[in-house]
């Protein structure tokens, strides 16, 4: 009987442990950690407790802005987050290649600054 309670305890405090870890991300080249849903983490996720990616050096993104209060929130599908008032919408700053197609079937060769990434003819 005191070997179960015992478990249970150990059970307990290990769920507890796990519930009270805060899961953060990072990719494998970035120097960031990031919330699960950040934009940054498309190609590459590696999972990190947000104590020990703070030992291993990495900082928070700025744009996800994880930390103690709002990162458990991301983590829960259909969560809403406010954006913050003071930001601004990113610009297009630099020109790329087109992304509509020739007559011929080649890629078009303007560049644009366009948000939809086409140019005027496109």
């Amino acid at each position: 009987m005191k070997a179960l309670r015992i478990l249970l305890v150990v059970i307990a405090f290990t769920f507890a442990n796990t519930v009270l870890a805060q899961t953060v991300y990072t990719t494998k080249t970035g120097e960031k950690y990031h919330k699960s849903a950040c934009r940054y983490l498309k190609y590459s996720k590696k999972e990190y407790t947000l104590d020990k990616a703070k030992a291993l050096g990495f900082s928070a993104c700025s744009v996800c802005k994880p930390n103690k209060g709002n990162t458990s929130a991301a983590t829960q599908p259909n969560t809403i987050v406010p954006k913050s008032e003071n930001t601004t919408p990113s610009k297009k700053a630099v020109a790329s290649q087109c992304t509509g197609k020739t007559q011929s079937g080649a890629r078009c060769k303007r560049k644009t600054k366009n948000v939809n990434g086409r140019c005027h003819q496109h």
